[in-house]
């Protein structure tokens, strides 16, 4: 059975104030939470042993997670990175390999693809990557790693990408990583020094990937959602509107608001707790309960 790890550890400190009480694998897009996208992306590979990290309001995650069927919830008392979440699961468990995803992005990449070719890779390691240049950080020579910008360098890479945070574990590497190697990166450098350049695959460039952990980033999410449900908006059958609202496109109410009368959405996202004002106009917007993120 493949083994998931999605990371879910982190502060969500780019959602402040939303993720003051809400953490961020909880913060929904249209009709679920980020976390259940994640789980809907892995489970296109059919039956999947489920694990995720829990650190920032862990027990609300947690509880989520074992509705969502998830194997267990590795709480962590300090943040362990990447590496020591990694480092953790194979010293107390006996796995085979592990497939981990960041926890906080949207997309359609073919983890079929991936997977099938991570297997046949001979490496230890292997990264899925994407073309997008603002981050191609990864330095690459004949479909490996060879290098990270600003951190380390080997070899004369001919390429770059950006990591999609999306890799697969060998059993190999599971009993190699070492409690002191959170930052994943050091585990990849000492690989390429010991002749184990980790394996990288590049996504097709129309491949969907977002990533949902800032404002504009959540709204692109909300956006391809609504596109993936042939919607222009989403009004949730608990959301509180009053007389004459006029809903636009790419629009999403979620369930505990309030719209007052006569007032006109327009990309927008109003969330839990939110309480719009009558005769208002909110457009290219993220409304919360007493806070609003603009987006242009």
């Amino acid at each position: 059975m493949l083994h998931v790890l999605i990371l879910a550890a982190g502060l969500g400190t780019r959602l402040k104030p939303l993720t003051d009480s809400c953490p961020k694998p909880l913060v929904p897009v249209v009709d679920a939470s980020i976390l259940e996208h994640q789980v809907r992306f892995v489970k296109t590979l059919g039956d999947v042993t489920l694990h995720v990290n829990a650190h920032h309001l862990a027990e609300k995650l947690e509880k989520e997670a074992k509705q969502l069927g998830f194997f267990k919830v590795w709480q962590e008392q300090e943040l362990l990175g990447t590496g020591g979440p990694i480092h953790r699961m194979a010293k107390e468990m006996d796995i085979d390999e592990l497939l981990i995803l960041n926890g906080d992005c949207f997309c359609s990449l073919d983890l079929k693809a991936f997977l099938n070719a991570a297997r046949a890779s001979q490496s230890s390691v292997a990264l899925l990557c994407r073309n997008f240049s603002k981050v191609n950080t990864l330095l690459i020579e004949n479909s490996k790693l060879q290098g990270i910008a600003n951190k380390f360098l080997f070899g004369n890479p001919t390429s770059r990408a950006t990591f999609s945070g999306i890799s697969w574990y060998s059993k190999k590497a599971l009993q190699n990583i070492r409690e002191s190697e959170r930052d994943v990166r050091d585990f990849w450098k000492r690989l390429i020094e010991n002749g184990d350049s980790p394996a990288t695959f590049l996504a097709k460039e129309n491949s969907l990937w977002i990533d949902m952990g800032t404002p504009i980033g959540l709204f692109n999410a909300v956006k391809a959602r609504l596109s993936q449900l042939n919607k222009t908006n989403w009004i949730d059958s608990k959301a509180s509107l009053g007389n004459n609202v006029l809903v636009g496109d790419n629009v999403v109410i979620h369930q505990d608001t309030f719209v007052g009368d006569s007032a006109h959405l327009e990309n927008a996202v109003i969330l839990p707790g939110a309480k719009l004002e009558p005769k208002q106009v909110y457009k290219n917007q993220i409304v919360g309960e007493n806070f609003t993120w603009g987006l242009e």
